[in-house]
């Protein structure tokens, strides 16, 4: 059994780490607000225009290129979401997890895959895959996280489709739910999929009137969409992260509150049957005196 000084060295050690998860919880929900603000107010924009898109490349008039499908795809491009840093649960084995299982996918259907990373966190992980093209891990963008550093990274993606070097481009990410939830997702990024429009939206069409005209709306509002889907996946991830170390810390928090608490009523206990040893030893003296 363990000694008081053992015991009371374990206190102190127990303390300082409570102290340092409660700091890093407070931490994490100060920039969850902050994150968890941002997403939201980006949802109903993000799923507006993508509405909007549909209804006028619906109808068909005019060639997209983005919407492009190859008969065979040889090339797939796949961008893996994670953090710089650690202690967030299952927030990055996730993602790790859920991006070995497309590149498995992929494979089976004989596809060159490449993979491009955002966070440490992935870069370690993934750079040890085999069979696959790998092209590195972009750190920096989560250290200050801007639509102008999104937009770079999406309009660079985009051309490189239009340029068929890549025949599909999916992004693995978590989608945010709220502080304890968020769940693995690998979303369509590229070709868009734009599907036929039903009698009702046709005639939902009809009431658009088109200014200047709907060629040039169309090429104006694809681009915005497709940036808007980008930003969206890395607010979601920037938040899921923060949400998941929030949970994470707070947990971690009230399990050093648990056992301090079991080492106090341990150390009290060994406290009180020391001082009633000493007690009983210093009885025995005196009668033997006596």
């Amino acid at each position: 059994m363990a000694n008081l000084k053992e015991i009371r060295n374990r206190i102190a050690s127990v303390s300082s780490t409570k102290q340092i998860t409660s700091a890093m919880k407070m931490v994490s929900a100060a920039k969850l607000r902050k994150s968890q603000t941002a997403i939201q107010k980006l949802r109903p924009y993000s799923k507006k225009l993508t509405e909007i898109m549909d209804r006028v490349v619906g109808s068909g008039c005019l060639d997209v290129p983005y919407a492009r499908t190859e008969k065979q795809e040889k090339n797939v491009l796949l961008i893996a979401l994670t953090s710089n840093k650690g202690l967030c649960s299952t927030f990055n084995s996730s993602i790790v997890k859920l991006t070995a299982s497309r590149i498995s996918f992929y494979k089976e259907k004989n596809v060159n895959i490449y993979l491009q990373s955002y966070g440490k966190r992935g870069d370690a992980a993934f750079s040890k895959i085999e069979g696959i093209n790998y092209l590195g891990s972009n750190d920096e963008i989560w250290d200050k996280l801007s639509f102008e550093k999104v937009n770079e990274i999406a309009e660079h993606v985009m051309q490189e489709f239009l340029t068929k070097k890549y025949d599909r481009v999916e992004i693995i990410y978590n989608i945010f739910k709220n502080a304890a939830t968020q769940f693995p997702v690998a979303e369509n990024f590229l070709p868009m999929s734009l599907e036929e429009e039903s009698k009702e939206e046709k005639n939902l069409n009809n009431d658009y009137i088109f200014e200047p005209n709907k060629e040039d709306i169309l090429r104006s509002i694809i681009p915005q969409a497709l940036h808007t889907q980008v930003y969206k996946c890395f607010l979601d991830s920037f938040a899921s992260e923060h949400g998941a170390r929030m949970s994470s810390m707070n947990k971690a928090t009230d399990n050093a509150q648990e056992l301090l608490r079991e080492l106090t009523l341990t150390y009290n206990k060994l406290r009180q049957a020391s001082i009633t040893n000493e007690i009983i030893e210093i009885c025995s003296g005196a009668n033997a005196l006596n």
